[in-house]
């Protein structure tokens, strides 16, 4: 296993042998305009420009996951460059429809058990927000990847820490764990994925695996700095299990 952050939630994982692609929001730096109602408006998303050329991204991938069809997981500039005949897995039947819509024509919906090329791609769900944002963010996902000559691998994807994600890291026991833990949020209602102390629960619910934290500092309604989760870990003493990387750096993983 191979994870290499692109940018944001956007992932190139390499799983036995396969190469899937995660979440992918493409387009150059400042293309879009800020999200709206949230810190930072004089800043066009995403705020940081790809670390690889385009076709380092795309080329040889053998599968697309988008955990939800927001635009920073799902962006037009995807939606263009993608081979419309990629594998792609996707949670639902309404993300499913609306992606075939922009002409993706190997569709699927991830399932409790999901078998890919000999993986096994668990989906799992998640809480975009507390409260009352739960309903207004909508549907997301995460998913478990399994391989007998793999560490089991969960991609939470854009929730906060709740039950689920602890009942999900309980039932596969994963010794790789990623995370989005930006503490994105609005001027209103509180952090709509992990915050600092979100990912210390984490931590204390799979104490041995090893965290890798993602979709920080990459639009413009990012709530918590690298640095300041990095200093967390260190009071909180799980720096050692934590990994925050640069754009473009990867970690390789043997079972």
């Amino acid at each position: 296993m191979n994870i290499q952050q692109i940018r944001s939630a956007t992932l190139i994982i390499q799983y036995a042998g396969k190469k899937f692609l995660v979440d992918p929001f493409l387009a150059e730096k400042g293309t879009y305009p800020p999200f709206s109602n949230s810190a930072r408006q004089d800043q066009n998303n995403p705020l940081e420009s790809l670390p690889i050329p385009m076709n380092e991204i795309i080329d040889h991938i053998d599968a697309v996951i988008v955990t939800h069809l927001h635009l920073d997981h799902w962006d037009d500039v995807a939606k263009e460059v993608l081979p419309k005949n990629v594998k792609l897995f996707t949670q639902n039947e309404e993300d499913a429809k609306e992606i075939q819509s922009a002409g993706f024509q190997n569709v699927e919906i991830l399932q409790a058990d999901t078998l890919f090329e000999g993986i096994q791609l668990i989906k799992t769900t998640g809480e975009h927000g507390r409260g009352d944002l739960v309903s207004l963010m909508g549907h997301v996902s995460g998913v478990v990847f399994k391989h007998p000559e793999e560490q089991t691998l969960y991609v939470a994807g854009d929730t906060v820490w709740y039950q689920s994600v602890q009942d999900t890291i309980h039932t596969h026991q994963p010794e790789v764990i990623v995370v989005n833990a930006g503490a994105n949020q609005f001027l209103e209602g509180g952090p709509i994925i992990m915050d600092k102390e979100d990912v210390y629960q984490v931590h204390q619910a799979a104490t041995t695996a090893t965290i890798i934290s993602v979709h920080m500092e990459s639009a413009n309604h990012w709530g918590l700095s690298k640095k300041e989760l990095k200093q967390f870990a260190v009071e909180k003493q799980f720096s050692s299990q934590l990994l925050i990387p640069d754009n473009g750096e990867s970690y390789p993983f043997l079972k």
